[in-house]
């Protein structure tokens, strides 16, 4: 499960953790503000032994009806939930990260295409919905996220 996040990185050169999989049997949500060519925030929910990943350029919603691109990445080890520092120039996501929000969330569905979830963390609280655009190429990656009136 974590072998595209290891193929990227060069962990003699990153302080990024290797990691490997663990099933902690916690629900938690981290949001790392990521300074890198572009500013971004990479989103991430504990399942499965691993944090499921997406890239969000404009953060999680704070609106109602609000949707934002969310770009599907590789799965980070759990190790990387509070994960800060600087990534070096020349590697796999250089630049700056750091964790802007974390806290629980409570999985309500679990689909391929739709994830619906409640988070509940210090910024942001609400009930969310991750999901995946249908018109796109074979093995597209892109995701709308919103958060939901009720």
């Amino acid at each position: 499960m974590l072998k595209e996040y290891q193929k990227k990185r060069n962990f003699q050169k990153t302080p990024e953790p290797e990691g490997k999989v663990i099933k902690s049997g916690e629900n938690r949500f981290v949001i790392q503000k990521h300074k890198a060519r572009t500013l971004h925030y990479d989103f991430r929910l504990e399942m499965g032994g691993v944090l499921k990943s997406w890239a969000v350029p404009k953060n999680l919603p704070h609106l109602s009806g609000e949707k934002h691109l969310a770009i599907e990445t590789e799965d980070h080890p759990i190790q990387y939930f509070n994960f800060e520092g600087v990534i070096p120039p020349g590697n796999y996501g250089a630049g700056v990260v750091q964790i802007w929000e974390q806290g629980n969330f409570v999985l309500e569905d679990y689909e391929s295409r739709k994830i619906i979830f409640s988070l509940q963390g210090k910024k942001l609280t609400g009930r969310y919905i991750l999901v995946k655009i249908k018109k796109q190429p074979k093995g597209g990656k892109n995701w709308l996220v919103f958060k939901s009136k009720a």
